[in-house]
């Protein structure tokens, strides 16, 4: 599926302070959630159902992607 994200307000954590190498978020509607790299604001972009976001979110607060 394809979504038009050129109207999208992209954010990043406010974490980040003033880096330049940040993953960046939007809201698209309908509880979508589209990601980007923020050194490629045109590049590709990934949209995440709620619930894969979700899943997602929780994964990392659960630290399940660190690598001891």
């Amino acid at each position: 599926m394809s979504y038009d994200l050129s109207q999208a307000h992209w954010f990043k954590s406010s974490r980040s302070k003033e880096a330049t190498a940040c993953v960046e978020i939007a809201h698209i509607g309908a509880g979508m959630v589209g990601v980007r790299d923020s050194k490629n604001p045109t590049g590709p972009a990934l949209v995440f159902t709620p619930d894969e976001w979700d899943t997602f979110t929780n994964s990392l607060r659960n630290a399940r992607f660190d690598h001891a």
